[in-house]
């Protein structure tokens, strides 16, 4: 008798192809058939001037925030483009949001000095605010983005620069891997940030596919992520209490053995 508690489950992966091995390879040991619809796509901001001269004066800087390991990669890439060194000892001090953030961030040589408990931008500034007022902030970060950290930060008396690492777009086979997906039943769909909600929106609209996806629960990574899950019609079935991959893969699990 087969006790995996995810045991034949189909659930949709909408992380980008680079990064979804984590979360399926988690949801595969539980039993789960992972079907991976990649619906973001990591590239180039508009321009990298804005990134490249933050980089170029790093040490008039206090702080550098970081909120995904996408802007770490960026940051540390475009600083070695700059010939700028990001393991000496004039680098601002780091805070970042989430595990994996942080992780690349060490293995970038950054010493971290503050990671909020919570994995969600609010936390950041409560851990910061009391440390911030009268600063220089490098927030790096994606193209489009909440407004959450430089305006609190800014309200507690920083200067915060924010510039884009990079953006999130749609791969061009999205639409057409959505509809092999769907050809057989999928049981819950994972969200991993905001970005994948109101993608996974836009693709099912170019596939011709109605939004929600109809018997599908929604699982939610955190806060924000239900909050736009919510804004695009379709509000998470769970959230997640620890708001990483674990968290995400054991909300997958609470939801779906009380169906």
């Amino acid at each position: 008798m087969n006790t995996l508690p995810l045991a034949g489950r189909r659930v949709l992966v909408t992380r980008g192809a680079g990064q979804a091995a984590k979360l399926s390879d988690g949801l595969r040991v539980l039993g789960a058939i992972p079907v991976e619809v990649p619906v973001l796509e990591i590239q180039p901001p508009e321009s990298y001037g804005p990134l490249d001269a933050a980089v170029r004066r790093l040490s008039s800087y206090d702080w550098i925030l970081l909120t995904s390991a996408n802007a770490v990669r960026a940051l540390v890439e475009r600083a070695a483009v700059a010939g700028v060194p990001l393991g000496c000892r004039d680098v601002p001090q780091v805070a970042v949001v989430g595990a994996a953030t942080a992780a690349a961030a060490r293995a970038a040589g950054l010493a971290i000095s503050v990671v909020p408990e919570r994995y969600v931008a609010e936390s950041l500034v409560a851990a910061l605010v009391s440390q911030i007022p009268g600063k220089r902030v490098l927030l790096a970060r994606a193209a489009v983005a909440r407004d959450v950290i430089p305006d609190a930060l800014r309200a507690a008396g920083a200067v915060v620069d924010v510039v884009d690492a990079y953006r999130n777009g749609i791969p061009k086979a999205a639409p057409e891997l959505l509809r092999e997906a769907l050809a057989e039943r999928i049981d819950a769909a994972t969200f991993t940030s905001s970005s994948s909600a109101t993608h996974l929106a836009e693709v099912a609209r170019q596939a011709g596919i109605a939004f929600p996806l109809a018997g599908v629960a929604s699982v939610s990574i955190g806060p924000i992520t239900s909050e736009t899950l919510r804004e695009v019609g379709w509000p998470p079935a769970v959230e997640a209490e620890q708001h990483d991959i674990p968290g995400l893969i054991s909300a997958v699990v609470a939801v779906l053995e009380s169906r």
